[in-house]
């Protein structure tokens, strides 16, 4: 299924690589000695459970994902220490494998954690750790105002750090339209940004002028330190602030500090420009110097720019299917679309992005080659196929996403193979695979457990399959969703 969360995302780009879940699902009831303090909801129970309290976390999960796997031991032992808490607080789950439990506090059917407000209504998206004691830190920050009054010298050294974003409103009087603009702001952000407010500037860290406000100002690690404005529009408000919380240049090196920048540059609505290098190379220095020279060109067209070490990004390497003789290799995210440069050179930086800003550059896509026989009794789907083999063609197409190394996928292959072996002889239906991990998903297929299989028909519908891997219910499937091939009279005919 589809991954709306976006804290998971601190893998820091949006991946297929949290897979790592089986087929099949094995359950275990929590007993007396072992007591579970999430708690497990469902549509039935649901909207009466979540409509008698005003502040309730809760994950949307599929027991085969196996990063919602890792994430269960910290969120049950988040649970524990957050039911001590005064007042108690509550962290739930809902399984969506289950398709019932679709649309429950606007889930949408995908994996996610919500912060559900007001009895329900009020959703937002969880954007913090997931680690027990992040988790814990995090809900209690979201229990709490949406933004705490700094008094002293002493509240203003306890909540803004050096190495921490801090948004702060100063004001005269805590009442009016700006102050009301702020607090709106304040609680539309708060799942991301911590907020303050305070009627004394004198109070804060680097800089000791008596501006008295209305002003905001965003305080950072980064670049200027801090950058004020004046205008309480609500919406001028978050794009000041959207824009102030990424550097001109993010650094990915590992580094946890880090992270939360790395994160804000993954949540910004520009296009991403992203360069992977080795940071101890001996070209780096050169590389950092131009790619910032860039980074300023262009600061305010739209574009944001991350500069990340290859030994901290290892993964990226097989997300975008580039060769370890490729780099260093940059590429542009722009809406679904990619462009990549390897073995980039400093001096070639600013030509690249000059031929993306003229639209002079093709777009990459990652794919397996086109395999030259293909006649196999399961057939071979890559990126550059997927579109002919599956959407194009006027066959019924049972499609498994996977992983050649996964484990479950290793299991179903003899099943898929048999199932293939079996409807050789019908020229009407294709059982199909296509490698997740070696190719571009071009489509909008929903897939965060694998395999995954989907079904499409001869006249076009698209349906995912989520029954037993056995021979005998996948073929009860294709014949009960199957439907009539290419029109007799239509020349077409697929070739594989």
């Amino acid at each position: 299924m589809a991954m709306a969360m976006a804290s998971a995302i601190s893998l820091c780009f949006v991946t297929l690589f949290a897979l790592h879940s089986s087929f099949f699902v094995l359950t275990v009831a929590a007993t007396s000695d072992n007591p579970e303090f999430v708690v497990e909801l469902d549509r039935s129970n649901f909207t009466d459970f979540v409509s008698k309290l005003d502040f309730l976390i809760v994950s949307f999960y599929t027991p085969g994902c196996g990063h919602c796997k890792r994430l269960a031991p910290e969120y049950e032992k988040a649970a524990n220490i957050l039911s001590k808490h005064n007042p108690p607080l509550t962290l739930a789950k809902v399984n969506i494998f289950n398709e019932a439990n679709d649309g429950l506090a606007g889930s949408d059917g995908t994996i996610s954690i919500k912060i559900v407000r007001e009895g329900g209504k009020n959703v937002q998206e969880y954007k913090g750790p997931l680690d027990a004691d992040g988790i814990v830190e995090y809900v209690k920050r979201q229990y709490g105002p949406a933004s705490v009054e700094i008094n002293t010298l002493e509240d203003a050294q306890n909540f803004i750090s050096d190495n921490k974003i801090a948004i702060v409103g100063i004001f005269p009087q805590f009442s009016g339209e700006e102050f009301e603009n702020y607090t709106i702001l304040a609680k539309k952000l708060r799942p991301t940004e911590e907020f303050f407010h305070t009627s004394d500037a004198k109070l804060l860290p680097r800089d000791k002028s008596s501006v008295t406000g209305p002003l905001m100002r965003v305080l950072k690690p980064f670049d200027e330190l801090f950058v004020d404005t004046q205008d309480f529009d609500v919406d001028s408000l978050e794009k000041f602030v959207q824009k102030s919380i990424v550097p001109t240049v993010t650094i990915m090196d590992g580094d946890k500090n880090n992270q939360r920048l790395v994160d804000n540059f993954m949540y910004n609505s520009n296009s991403k420009v992203m360069l992977f290098i080795n940071f101890s190379s001996e070209i780096a220095a050169s590389f950092e110097y131009k790619y910032r020279e860039l980074a300023l060109l262009y600061k305010g067209d739209s574009l944001s720019f991350l500069m990340a070490d290859i030994d901290a990004s290892l993964h990226a390497i097989k997300q975008y299917g580039v060769k370890d003789g490729q780099i260093p290799f940059i590429i542009l995210l722009s809406d679904k679309t990619k462009y990549l440069k390897s073995n980039v050179e400093p001096d070639e930086l600013s030509p690249w992005l000059k031929r993306y800003k003229n639209r002079e550059l093709e777009p990459y896509i990652k794919s397996e080659p086109i395999p030259e026989h293909n006649d196999e009794p399961v057939k071979v789907v890559v990126a550059h196929t997927f579109q002919d083999i599956v959407f194009k063609s006027t066959k019924n197409v049972l499609l498994e996403f996977y992983a050649p190394s996964h484990k479950a996928c290793k299991q179903l292959a003899s099943v898929f193979e048999d199932l293939a072996i079996a409807y050789r002889s019908d020229p009407d239906v294709i059982i199909a695979k296509f490698d997740i991990f070696a190719n571009d998903l071009l489509h909008d297929f929903e897939i965060w457990t694998l395999p995954t299989i989907y079904f499409k028909s001869a006249d076009g519908n698209i349906s995912r399959y989520t029954g037993y891997a056995t021979k005998k219910d996948l073929r009860d499937f294709i014949e009960k969703n199957r439907s009539k091939a290419a029109d007799e009279h239509s020349d077409l005919k697929d070739e594989l």
